[in-house]
């Protein structure tokens, strides 16, 4: 099995986030926070899938600690906060074509979105993790010649695809979101996934399941919130209001809410 290297990755992904930054702040002031100012609406694209960060509850409404931490750093600079859905694949088009002022959605970091967009501060951390049913799948060597179910243009297929647990004696089965993965995970239809931990934890608590997360195959990483690379006034405002958020506690308020710690 090929080993992702976590912290020469890391590493070179701080660089790559340095230099966009550098890159960005070295330019005149735009319009893009007074615009969304003057409309009085945030709109954020999400995908309304992926508990506890955002999803549809037995209300039908959108929650999760992601709409919380938005609807507060709205609520500080007197805004209101839009919730449109997108398609997780086409995010970046919905993001340049103005559909969405930023996308929100316990978005993974990896180079090639620091490339594509102008991120916020990390404000989560997170693991991407091997998750299993059968308990006598308790490596990952185990898990060669398996069908393993991974997220559709997540950084969980990008991983997965370097990881290469057996290199092509792995039938690799693609979804839409998280919530059909585990029910195929749950039914027998593959026999492990590769998934968000903070997913996975949620989960295991709703549904009384038991899945095993191995250590193995584990990759450490963060959430952000991506913007348009030009509208950094934009990102420097929420930005500058989700660090008023760790400071003054509010957002260990809403972490305790919703993960428990």
């Amino acid at each position: 099995m090929k080993k992702v290297l976590v912290a020469v990755s890391m590493i070179a992904l701080a660089a790559t986030l340095s230099g966009c930054k550098e890159k960005v702040e070295s330019s005149s002031v735009d319009p893009s926070f007074e615009k969304v100012k003057s409309s009085g609406v945030l709109v954020i694209g999400s995908v309304a899938v992926f508990p506890p960060m955002v999803f549809v509850d037995k209300d039908s409404n959108v929650v999760g600690f992601d709409i919380d931490l938005a609807k507060e750093v709205c609520s500080r600079l007197g805004l209101r906060l839009k919730i449109q859905e997108i398609v997780w694949a086409n995010k970046e088009e919905d993001l340049y074509s103005g559909r969405i002022d930023c996308i929100w959605n316990g978005m993974s970091v990896d180079s090639a979105r620091a490339k594509t967009m102008n991120l916020s501060d990390p404000y989560l951390t997170n693991r991407m993790v091997f998750v299993v049913k059968d308990k006598s799948l308790e490596h990952i060597d185990m898990l060669k010649e398996k069908r393993l179910g991974v997220q559709r243009a997540s950084t969980a297929q990008t991983l997965l695809d370097e990881i290469e647990v057996d290199d092509d004696a792995n039938e690799i089965v693609l979804f839409k979101d998280l919530i059909p993965e585990f029910d195929a995970l749950d039914s027998g239809k593959v026999d492990a996934v590769y998934a968000d931990e903070v997913f996975v934890k949620y989960w295991n608590n709703l549904h009384d399941k038991a899945y095993t997360v191995l250590d193995e195959g584990s990759y450490n990483e963060f959430y952000a919130v991506g913007f348009r690379k030009q509208d950094q006034s934009l990102r420097d405002t929420i930005n500058s209001v989700l660090n008023q958020l760790k400071r003054d506690g509010k957002f260990v308020e809403l972490s305790v809410k919703w993960f428990g710690k």
